[in-house]
Protein backbone atom coordinates (compact mmCIF):
# COMPACT_ATOMS: atom_id res chain seq x y z
CA UNK A 1 0.00 0.00 0.00
CA UNK A 2 0.93 3.33 -0.98
CA UNK A 3 1.65 6.65 1.38
CA UNK A 4 -0.65 8.35 -1.29
CA UNK A 5 -3.47 5.51 -0.45
CA UNK A 6 -2.79 5.56 3.47
CA UNK A 7 -3.21 9.59 3.24
CA UNK A 8 -6.44 9.42 0.77
CA UNK A 9 -7.97 6.86 2.68
CA UNK A 10 -7.08 8.06 6.46
CA UNK A 11 -8.88 11.80 4.56
CA UNK A 12 -11.87 10.25 3.54
CA UNK A 13 -12.67 8.48 7.16
CA UNK A 14 -11.52 11.62 8.47
CA UNK A 15 -14.10 13.73 6.34
CA UNK A 16 -17.01 11.19 6.84
CA UNK A 17 -16.99 11.23 10.53
CA UNK A 18 -16.40 15.43 10.50
CA UNK A 19 -19.87 15.21 8.51
CA UNK A 20 -21.27 12.99 11.23
CA UNK A 21 -19.58 15.21 13.89
CA UNK A 22 -21.76 18.43 12.56
CA UNK A 23 -24.73 16.69 11.92
CA UNK A 24 -24.77 15.42 15.52
CA UNK A 25 -24.09 18.65 16.78
CA UNK A 26 -26.94 20.19 14.55
CA UNK A 27 -29.30 17.27 15.90
CA UNK A 28 -28.18 18.27 19.34
CA UNK A 29 -29.11 21.90 18.75
CA UNK A 30 -33.02 21.09 17.75
CA UNK A 31 -33.47 19.25 20.67
CA UNK A 32 -31.69 21.69 23.20
CA UNK A 33 -34.08 23.84 22.27
CA UNK A 34 -37.09 21.93 23.95
CA UNK A 35 -34.63 19.50 26.71
CA UNK A 36 -32.32 22.71 27.76
CA UNK A 37 -34.23 26.18 26.47
CA UNK A 38 -32.15 28.67 28.87
CA UNK A 39 -28.59 26.66 27.50
CA UNK A 40 -30.05 27.17 23.65
CA UNK A 41 -30.87 30.40 24.24
CA UNK A 42 -27.15 30.87 25.60
CA UNK A 43 -25.85 29.06 22.50
CA UNK A 44 -28.04 29.70 19.81
CA UNK A 45 -29.91 33.03 21.04
CA UNK A 46 -32.96 32.66 18.69
CA UNK A 47 -30.73 33.35 15.31
CA UNK A 48 -30.14 30.40 13.19
CA UNK A 49 -26.22 31.43 12.59
CA UNK A 50 -24.70 28.91 14.72
CA UNK A 51 -22.79 27.39 12.49
CA UNK A 52 -21.58 30.58 10.07
CA UNK A 53 -18.44 32.55 10.05
CA UNK A 54 -20.43 35.56 11.51
CA UNK A 55 -21.16 33.49 14.60
CA UNK A 56 -20.43 34.04 18.03
CA UNK A 57 -17.19 32.76 19.03
CA UNK A 58 -18.22 32.57 22.80
CA UNK A 59 -21.46 30.86 21.94
CA UNK A 60 -19.49 27.48 20.38
CA UNK A 61 -17.14 27.71 23.08
CA UNK A 62 -20.06 27.76 25.73
CA UNK A 63 -21.24 24.43 24.08
CA UNK A 64 -17.54 22.92 23.80
CA UNK A 65 -17.69 23.32 27.59
CA UNK A 66 -20.66 22.32 28.43
CA UNK A 67 -19.95 18.86 26.67
CA UNK A 68 -16.67 18.87 27.76
CA UNK A 69 -17.02 19.16 31.15
CA UNK A 70 -20.36 16.61 30.67
CA UNK A 71 -22.52 19.23 32.77
CA UNK A 72 -25.19 17.62 30.60
CA UNK A 73 -25.06 14.17 32.48
CA UNK A 74 -27.57 15.56 35.39
CA UNK A 75 -30.02 16.28 32.89
CA UNK A 76 -33.62 14.22 33.20
CA UNK A 77 -33.86 13.66 29.64
CA UNK A 78 -32.35 10.16 28.70
CA UNK A 79 -32.21 10.96 25.18
CA UNK A 80 -30.75 14.04 25.49
CA UNK A 81 -27.64 12.87 27.64
CA UNK A 82 -27.42 9.60 25.00
CA UNK A 83 -26.81 12.74 21.40
CA UNK A 84 -24.15 14.79 23.74
CA UNK A 85 -22.37 11.56 24.64
CA UNK A 86 -22.90 11.09 20.65
CA UNK A 87 -21.57 14.41 20.09
CA UNK A 88 -18.42 13.95 22.81
CA UNK A 89 -17.54 10.99 21.20
CA UNK A 90 -17.71 11.64 16.97
CA UNK A 91 -15.74 14.98 18.36
CA UNK A 92 -12.98 13.07 19.64
CA UNK A 93 -12.39 10.73 16.66
CA UNK A 94 -12.78 13.35 14.49
CA UNK A 95 -9.73 15.30 16.45
CA UNK A 96 -7.85 11.51 16.73
CA UNK A 97 -8.46 11.25 12.52
CA UNK A 98 -6.91 14.98 12.14
CA UNK A 99 -3.94 14.03 14.47
CA UNK A 100 -3.60 10.51 12.52
CA UNK A 101 -3.90 12.31 9.29
CA UNK A 102 -1.06 14.73 10.11
CA UNK A 103 1.23 12.18 11.35
CA UNK A 104 0.92 10.30 9.03
CA UNK A 105 1.60 13.01 6.15
CA UNK A 106 4.66 13.43 8.14
CA UNK A 107 5.39 9.94 8.05
CA UNK A 108 5.30 9.37 4.53
CA UNK A 109 6.82 12.69 3.46
CA UNK A 110 10.18 11.78 5.63
CA UNK A 111 10.03 8.32 5.46
CA UNK A 112 9.39 8.51 2.14
CA UNK A 113 6.72 5.65 1.87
Amino acid sequence: MSGDALIIAIFFVMLVNILRYMSSLRTLLCMMREANPLLYQQVNRGSNNFFSPQGDISRQKRLFHYIRSQEYMHHHDEAFIAKCNKVRHLFILSIALVIALVVSLFFVAFAGL
